[in-house]
């Protein structure tokens, strides 16, 4: 399996000639989802979301289909019957050769005043990749690649390496990273890979790696 970051929370993953994209939002290129089979998406905030992305990959690839939760079904389903899915916690799939299992519910709190909308993670290949969307989802089984987010208007570092010493992964790879600055960078760096148990690597926006 090849995985490819993109910017923020996007990954595109690839095996046997097919393509799976999750969260293609707004800090995202416009490429992410250029020959696309399938498409994932966490929740309905516009860094995971971008609906004129969705609908040109959808148009471009008559083939392609979407699994994501209700709240962003409703607005793709209309103009794309049969092939946008709706799923949440406990689903199972197949989208594009990738066998795919759903965790989690809730986005994380970004303050008690704030109601919390709905979030799912996507598990692929049985534990090889998990990207959980804006929530600190542990899967009930092991998983080999974590894509962790490692910066959020949600978070704290220290919550951060907490999850990742929870999930006990072979190795992390850092998304939702779009609003740390490169000067921040090696202190998450240093901090992850110290404290958090796991290999920690980071990807440049376009790089990829064998899984």
């Amino acid at each position: 399996m090849k995985l490819t970051k993109k910017s923020h929370s996007c990954v595109r993953l690839e095996k046997g000639g097919r393509t799976l994209v999750l969260d293609p939002g707004g800090f995202t290129e416009e490429d992410a989802v250029g020959g696309a089979d399938a498409l994932l998406v966490t929740h309905e905030h516009p860094d995971h979301f971008d609906e004129g992305r969705l609908r040109a990959a959808m148009e471009a690839n008559p083939a392609a289909e979407i699994w994501t939760l209700g709240s962003v079904a409703e607005k793709l389903s209309a103009a794309f019957p049969g092939r946008v899915h709706t799923v949440g916690h406990g689903d199972a799939f197949t989208a594009a050769g990738f066998d795919v299992q759903v965790h989690g519910e809730l986005h994380a709190v970004i303050h008690p005043d704030l109601p919390r909308i709905t979030n799912v993670g996507f598990l692929v290949d049985d534990g090889r990749v998990f990207h959980p969307g804006d929530a600190l989802t542990v899967p009930e089984q092991p998983v080999e690649t974590l894509l962790v987010p490692v910066q959020a208007p949600w978070s704290k570092i220290s919550e951060v390496i907490e999850y990742v010493r929870e999930v006990a992964p072979q190795r992390v790879y850092d998304i939702h990273d779009a609003l740390l600055t490169e000067l921040a960078r090696p202190i998450y760096d240093t901090h992850l890979g110290n404290l958090g148990g796991s290999e920690h690597l980071r990807l440049a926006s376009g790089a990829s790696a064998e899984l």
